[in-house]
């Protein structure tokens, strides 16, 4: 199975760490090499972010990683095997400060618009009603507004800083996006080693943002413990040769509550709490 990734930029390099997490190390013969191998297992090829769509669309590729916003202008016909939760962004419609643009209902009819993303800009206009001119650009759109050659842009934004440091603001969000495994939409081929692959690459975005809980607690607050760490099908709780004062449990436990775990845990009398990370969960 062949797989299109990115070359270069921060798309290529969160993909070559969720690789080697799940144990398939992208190994090339040199940083300039196009080919590499994924793991020992598939073969890897290294294009353009904005190529990967057209690369799996017409089976020069099995799968490729890449932007659902290029895959959007693409307009090819391919399906998303897993969102990888990376590289997240969304495709904005913005104005200058002082353009009085609120809304897109104050645009003016047949607005000129700047982007690098026409065919998903002009199909948003159009799905509103709206007449538009798409100016297309190659480069940074945020100039185009105050050199006079386009009332507004579509672009990609992330925390927005970048528009705010060129004099402008959000109107509309045209499209959100983040990185996905792609794949021809009438693909027939290599069916087991794809879902491999997903099963692989979900087992280390499913671990990411949990944590594996140990403690020694009570015998008599097993009730309460089992309410403060539910985990996946309820607590592991496994004997302590103390003479049953106390159980151990082990939890799968949600990084963002542990704080707050813990704490319940202290106020039921455990002991000997450890908090560890997980590679990967597949339950």
């Amino acid at each position: 199975m062949r797989i299109a990734l990115p070359n270069k930029g921060r798309l290529a390099d969160d993909a070559r760490e969720l690789f080697a997490d799940a144990g398939l190390p992208i190994t090339a013969r040199g940083d300039r090499a196009l080919t590499a191998s994924v793991g020992g297992l598939f073969d890897a090829v290294f294009v353009r972010a904005r190529d990967i769509p057209e690369l799996v669309a017409d089976g020069a590729a099995d799968v490729g990683v890449t932007g659902w916003d290029l895959v959007a202008e693409s307009g090819r016909s391919l399906q998303s095997a897993l969102d990888l939760e990376f590289g997240r962004c969304r495709l904005a419609v913005a104005a200058t400060d002082d353009s009085g643009i609120g809304s897109i209902d104050d645009l003016p009819d047949g607005a000129r618009v700047a982007t690098s993303f026409p065919r998903i800009a002009e199909q948003f206009f159009a799905d509103r009603g709206r007449r538009a001119m798409i100016v297309p650009v190659s480069g940074a759109a945020e100039i185009a507004p105050h050199i006079g050659i386009a009332d507004v842009i579509v672009d990609l934004v992330s925390t927005g800083s970048t528009l705010r440091v060129n004099g402008l603001h959000e109107v509309a969000t045209v499209l959100e996006s983040s990185a996905h495994v792609v794949v021809g939409e009438n693909r027939v081929t290599a069916e087991g080693a794809l879902c491999e692959l997903i099963s692989a690459l979900q087992s280390v975005l499913r671990a990411r943002g949990q944590r594996y809980l140990m403690a020694n607690v009570p015998s008599e607050k097993l009730e309460d413990v089992r309410r403060v760490i539910p985990g996946l099908n309820g607590p592991t709780v496994v004997n302590v040769l103390d003479g049953g004062r106390f159980v151990a449990v082990h939890a799968v436990v949600a990084a963002s509550s542990i704080y707050r775990t813990i704490a319940d845990l202290r106020a039921l009398g455990a002991q000997g709490l450890l908090v560890t990370r997980i590679e990967r969960l597949v339950p």
